[in-house]
């Protein structure tokens, strides 16, 4: 075969390629069937108030500013459960400087809908002024609060221990 048959036998695999290569990416972008809805999700509030219990437990590290605490919290209110959890803190050499996490596992009633679900803590004081974080972890809710989402707040004010619950459920995996 000469090198002119050789050049237009080349070009026409590339061309072959290229069109099915095209066309096998028009098909992938093609839907199989139209969208779903996109789900609407409505943001609910919950309040109350809880008690909590912190007992020191002993750390791997024996470093006089490292801890770690177990939780155990009653709420009532809009969430009525108990929770169990593990604090690690961080204190420093400031004063009013400090760092803790948390993770605690909530099981009860939030307005009538039973099961549990997984909150978690991430908070530091810088010099006196706080910030907290407290979510619920992706996925962790079970029974009635499966697709469970949302933050949580919490007023220390005269002693009394406040939250502020701000989720949303979705039926949706």
């Amino acid at each position: 075969m000469s090198s002119q048959g050789r050049g237009a036998r080349a070009t026409a695999w590339i061309v072959i390629g290229l069109s099915v290569g095209a066309a096998l990416q028009a098909r992938a972008q093609t839907p199989a069937s139209p969208s779903p809805r996109p789900e609407v999700r409505v943001t609910t509030h919950a309040e109350g108030t809880f008690s909590v219990s912190l007992r020191p437990q002993s750390t791997a590290d024996s470093a006089e500013n490292l801890g770690r605490m177990s939780i155990d919290k009653q709420f009532h209110g809009d969430l009525e459960a108990t929770s169990r959890g593990e604090m690690l803190t961080a204190m420093t050499s400031v004063q009013g400087s400090a760092g803790y996490v948390a993770v605690e596992r909530v099981s009860g009633t939030l307005r009538g809908l039973r099961g549990t679900f997984v909150l978690q803590h991430s908070g530091t004081m810088t010099h006196g002024v706080q910030h907290l974080v407290i979510t619920v972890v992706p996925d962790s809710g079970t029974d009635q609060l499966v697709g469970l989402a949302g933050t949580m707040t919490i007023r220390i004010a005269d002693g009394v221990h406040a939250y502020a619950f701000d989720y949303t459920l979705s039926s949706a995996p």
